[in-house]
């Protein structure tokens, strides 16, 4: 469990049976989302800057390994989809039966729709003109 998320649980509970006025009560929980917001948008901030460097490096182990996720995402989904399909196609049309493995796509998927997703975002950020130089 994330330690900053039980201290605000913890933060919500005392609020709750410390403060009875519920004005005071809404204040107090206000700020303290405030608190916690301010938080994770510094740990989404420093998550940005390292992404940055990581872009950055010359080596490929370090900044290669998005691209190398989303081509090995891609080949699956595409032999899974495509090429697997045709391959059985094939063979049942020129007389051989032939079964191929099936692969687990559910992990590889969801790393691809959420690559295609940051990768759309950054699009949009670039045709908006909102995309750091």
């Amino acid at each position: 469990m994330n330690p900053l998320l039980s201290i605000f649980g913890i933060g919500e509970k005392l609020i709750d049976k410390l403060i009875p006025d519920p004005q005071q009560k809404a204040d107090a929980m206000f700020k303290l989302k405030e608190m916690e917001q301010r938080g994770d948008l510094a740990v989404i901030a420093g998550q940005n800057e390292i992404n940055k460097i990581e872009a950055a490096n010359p080596r490929i182990f370090v900044s290669g390994w998005r691209p190398f996720i989303g081509w090995v995402c891609g080949s699956a989904l595409a032999i899974q989809c495509v090429i697997g399909p045709l391959i059985v196609w094939g063979n049942v049309i020129s007389g051989r039966v032939v079964t191929l493995p099936i692969m687990e796509t559910e992990l590889l998927t969801t790393l691809l729709v959420g690559m295609l997703g940051l990768g759309g975002m950054r699009t949009v950020e670039k045709l908006s003109g909102k995309a750091a130089k």
